[in-house]
């Protein structure tokens, strides 16, 4: 009996000590299971997790549209390319290439919450080293946050040329402390240059995996930041220092690689042109890990003699083909008359892959055939690219498919992935800057500043690697697949305005599909009449995506912000971008 009445009473008790509990909000918050708290995070391995996730979110993590790539952003916006395949395939790229944004549209809110996500992360980071363990020594405290904060600087960087201003949050603001009341008023130009400032002089020259950034790393982005802002003398000493001493995080010192093909070969990742790269691996279990954001840009119904096999997205523009055409003397034709009769390339529009047809035979830059597939010129080491059977809809997309980011029949299995639903997912990084990039930057910059021999010292570094004849692309009996004609400047240019068209059109011919375009031209302050020039010229051939189309000036510089976001906070907090 005794045994019985202790027994109730511990019930009661523990009964009331549950009401007594249960009327308490903390009773409601259990603790999400599998999530690590600051405690686990805040050691060496917690920190160190935490940055990769930072690095992770570069490519978009499945969202491609805030992948650093830009080949939408930068690339189709630019001239470049236009969207290809159907009319009605991803129809939400369509207003972009046609200079249409809408407030509510899903891939300018992808880009805005992919960006934000990085920011987030970034600044998760800043906040543990803030709480770090004591197995976190200075040294690690100072190379972390040299790491977070450059990453946070790029972030924004593309918050920034994408969106203008936007609100600017740091580690200090989170949810519950005022991060809802953050305007989008403060210029975010400073705020980047002191995180990457902080990169440059805090991060190491060397570290122990390739995809890490470095001091150089950091250096070259901080002068193309300088770049943005016509800050071309603070740009040409950072530029200056770079060239001659820079190098790689695994220790190689900056240098263009020998064969222009050889920068966009997953054999080759992290080689001595490799600046600042997106790391892609396949085969690892996820195709995240692989540069997924190209997974739609594929010749069309290749079959086993070509990559991807879909989607013939991302098709490389009539206008850009042309400005490859050189003249005689293996220069560029920079009065523009390349898109004119009896210049303009070639194609195969209009044509079946049956129907009879002969390759272009005039004179062109030879980096064409590496930068845009083309009818019977060899498609890497598949076959010679037959036209129109590897286009889904050439009056949408026209004769071209990209081929930069392609990867090799030889690299099956290997350095490209079959896990998924396209066998388009690859090993290969993605330069988000190169060596080359930093050259043709430096030389914008020695222009700018009157230095015009050095401008032509470094294109004429860029020009020579593309001259190199190994680089060619060569048919199955070695000889040049097309009549690739180049020279470097031989004499020095005629003015400063001379020099600054040859330089910011070597851009175009070494970066093009890469994603810088649009963003140069918007810099330089001649995207309204450079980008309609090209709407004129492309929409004649491609009416049907391209027709009626037109950049207005002082709105389409800029994406709007997404209406949703402005919604949340408010219309005076965030302030929409004029034009919207």
């Amino acid at each position: 009996m005794k045994k019985i009445r202790s027994k109730g009473i511990l019930a009661f008790v523990f009964a009331l000590m549950l009401i007594g509990y249960s009327c308490k909000e903390s009773f409601l918050e259990v603790p999400a299971t599998g999530q690590l708290d600051e405690d686990q995070l805040s050691n060496k391995k917690g920190l160190e997790g935490v940055l990769v996730s930072v690095y992770g979110q570069l490519n978009g993590r499945a969202n491609r549209m805030a992948s650093a790539s830009n080949w939408v952003w930068g690339s189709i916006r630019g001239g470049d390319a236009n969207k290809g395949t159907d009319p009605g395939d991803f129809s939400d790229i369509n207003p972009i290439q046609r200079y249409a944004y809408i407030t509510n549209q899903g891939v300018i809110a992808d880009k805005w919450t992919g960006l934000y996500e990085g920011v987030a992360r970034a600044n998760l980071v800043m906040k543990l080293i803030g709480v770090a363990k004591a197995d976190v020594t200075d040294a690690d405290k100072k190379r972390i946050g040299g790491e977070a904060r450059f990453l946070r600087g790029h972030y924004y960087f593309e918050l920034k040329r994408g969106f203008n201003n936007t609100p600017y949050v740091d580690e200090t603001v989170d949810y519950g402390t005022g991060i809802e009341k953050v305007s989008n008023t403060k210029d975010l130009w400073p705020l980047i240059e002191a995180d990457l400032k902080f990169a440059y002089d805090n991060l190491p020259a060397t570290q122990d995996a390739a995809g890490r950034v470095n001091k150089w790393a950091a250096g070259a982005y901080l002068a193309k930041v300088y770049m943005y802002q016509k800050k071309f003398t603070e740009a040409k000493a950072l530029y200056d220092l770079i060239i001659a001493g820079g190098q790689t995080t695994n220790g190689k010192k900056y240098a263009l690689v020998p064969r222009f093909q050889d920068a966009f070969k997953a054999s080759n990742d992290n080689n001595s042109e490799s600046v600042f790269a997106i790391q892609a691996a396949a085969n690892t279990g996820s195709v995240n890990n692989a540069n997924p954001e190209f997974d739609l840009n594929w010749p069309y119904n290749t079959g086993p003699n070509g990559p991807g096999n879909c989607c013939s997205f991302f098709a490389p523009s009539f206008e850009l083909g042309n400005s490859f055409r050189t003249d005689a003397t293996g220069l560029p034709l920079l009065d523009g008359s390349y898109n004119t009769a009896g210049k303009e390339l070639k194609t195969d529009m209009g044509l079946k892959s049956s129907d009879p047809f002969t390759p272009d035979a005039g004179p062109v830059d030879p980096r064409l055939d590496h930068s845009i597939g083309r009818r019977g010129i060899p498609y890497l080491d598949w076959i010679e690219h037959p036209g129109n059977d590897w286009i889904r809809n050439q009056s949408n997309a026209g004769p071209y498919t990209t081929k930069k980011y392609a990867y090799y029949r030889t690299d099956i299995g290997s350095l490209q992935d079959n896990s998924s639903w396209t066998p388009g997912y690859t090993a290969i990084n993605v330069n988000i800057i190169r060596f080359s990039d930093v050259l043709l930057m430096a030389a914008e910059a020695e222009v700018e500043v009157g230095s015009l021999e050095k401008a032509r010292e470094y294109v004429n570094l860029v020009r020579e690697r593309a001259a190199n004849p190994a680089s060619f692309v060569k048919r199955t009996s070695g000889e040049n697949a097309a009549n690739y004609v180049i020279d470097i400047y031989k004499t020095a240019f005629a003015s400063k305005e001379a020099a600054r068209t040859a330089v910011r059109f070597e851009r175009k011919l070494e970066l093009s599909g890469e994603g810088h375009r649009f963003f140069d031209l918007v810099r330089w302050g001649t995207a309204a009449t450079e980008i309609n020039a090209y709407l004129t010229y492309e929409s004649k051939k491609l009416t049907g995506a391209l027709g009626g189309s037109k950049f207005t000036p002082n709105k389409n510089e800029y994406l709007p912000l997404p209406q949703d976001q402005v919604d949340l906070v408010g219309k005076d907090i965030l302030i929409q971008n004029p034009g919207y």
